[in-house]
């Protein structure tokens, strides 16, 4: 189909996809500012075709059992990081399987630490039933990351219904000097992940947020609405903290590494998922904007089909500003191309705000209907169609 009177662009680009699904090792880098759970079948469709996309992860989860390992090491999320990791593995390799189970494993909620502690001990020597299937090397190299959080793990720990793929991250973590690139690159050799994922920044930092009734609410996990109920009034802004204690604004810039993944990108998505504490927290640090305008590569907006808390009283238009605003207190220049598209399939999808494609036009912005669910009244959008709309575009 021919969508978008000025933007002539076939979706899905069979020829393009065809050849993506050929070579995906030189397929497309497309790069996305995410986090959470959203993307998942998304990132599993797009290894298909592209073996170079490029995942930018929100570290500020401070809910579950991420909560209690960033209390106990100062440390950033690293949930997320490992999701969208087992989201881009190669289940045929060897191993990998294996791993995933593991990964994706929690300890139990209802027995004692002391059971627990013995479990997890159990992992380490490489007996326990999720340990002992994963071939050598890996299995050895996922043991020395279970004796050195057994190591350092502090005596009033909490294990009860921690993620394990956690607690191995975490070890990574903590034995490579607190950097997080050492043991990403570990685990996506070990499960070989198609793609990149990179954290936005390697600090131990906080979100929070003001709503319009001027209500400030500090931490990820209050805002999201899954394990505190959602603000009662719509979010206005949000920013960095030190602290879940203080909600005093912190800067902080992305690395070099940051800026030149943005620069290579060929597509950049503002992604579906929790608007604010995914997608927009991606883009506080400094350095962001200027790099995403620097960028010459179309840029592209997938506003939710399904209902997103965080979006309370927004509608497309709003979100297309928070978006271009946040993207320029990071160092867009005034003027720059941050965000040309915003991608909806306005035939199936119901959306659960005011959707205005003459304002957004007036904006500068080209809405493009296409296909993204596979029939109306669906909630979540095919992870198939929105790969190939993405793939078509870049």
């Amino acid at each position: 189909m021919r969508i978008s009177v000025t933007h002539q662009v076939e979706i899905p680009a069979t020829h393009k996809l065809e050849l993506y699904k050929k070579a995906p090792e030189f397929g497309p880098k497309i790069l996305f500012f995410s986090g959470g759970t959203a993307l998942r079948n998304t990132s599993r469709e797009l290894i298909r075709y592209t073996h170079n996309s490029i995942h930018l992860i929100t570290p500020f989860d401070s809910g579950g059992s991420s909560a209690v390992i960033r209390k106990a090491f100062g440390m950033p999320a690293v949930g997320d990081i490992r999701n969208r990791l087992l989201a881009l593995a190669d289940q045929s390799i060897t191993g990998t399987p294996e791993i995933f189970k593991l990964f994706t494993y929690r300890l139990s909620q209802s027995k004692s630490q002391e059971e627990l502690h013995s479990e997890l001990q159990h992992m380490a020597t490489g007996g326990h039933p999720l340990v002992q299937p994963i071939p050598a090397p890996m299995r050895e190299i996922i043991c020395n990351h279970f004796k050195h959080f057994l190591k350092i793990m502090p005596d009033d720990f909490d294990l009860n219904g921690a993620s394990v793929g956690n607690l191995v991250l975490a070890a990574g973590y903590l034995h490579n000097n607190r950097q997080l690139d050492p043991v990403i690159y570990v685990f996506s050799k070990l499960v070989q992940v198609y793609g990149v994922v990179h954290a936005t920044i390697n600090k131990d930092l906080h979100i929070a947020v003001r709503l319009q009734d001027d209500t400030v609410i500090i931490g990820q996990h209050c805002i999201t609405g899954k394990e505190m109920p959602p603000p009662a009034s719509p979010i206005r802004e949000i920013w960095m903290t030190d602290s879940l204690d203080d909600s005093t604004p912190v800067h902080t810039a992305v690395s070099d590494k940051t800026k030149k993944h943005i620069a290579e990108a060929d597509l950049i998505c503002y992604p579906v998922g929790s608007f604010f504490s995914s997608v927009m927290a991606n883009l506080l640090p400094d350095g962001v904007g200027e790099a995403v305008a620097a960028n010459r590569c179309p840029k592209v907006f997938v506003p939710n089909t399904a209902e997103d808390p965080e979006s309370l009283g927004l509608s497309v238009v709003d979100q297309v500003r928070l978006i271009r605003r946040q993207l320029a207190l990071s160092g867009a220049p005034n003027g720059s191309d941050t965000l040309k598209y915003v991608l909806m399939d306005m035939e199936k999808a119901s959306y659960t705000y005011p959707i205005d494609t003459e304002e957004l036009e007036s904006m500068g912005v080209t809405v493009i209907n296409c296909p993204l669910l596979t029939q109306s009244g669906d909630t979540y959008m095919d992870a198939r169609l929105l790969a190939e709309a993405l793939l078509s575009l870049s």
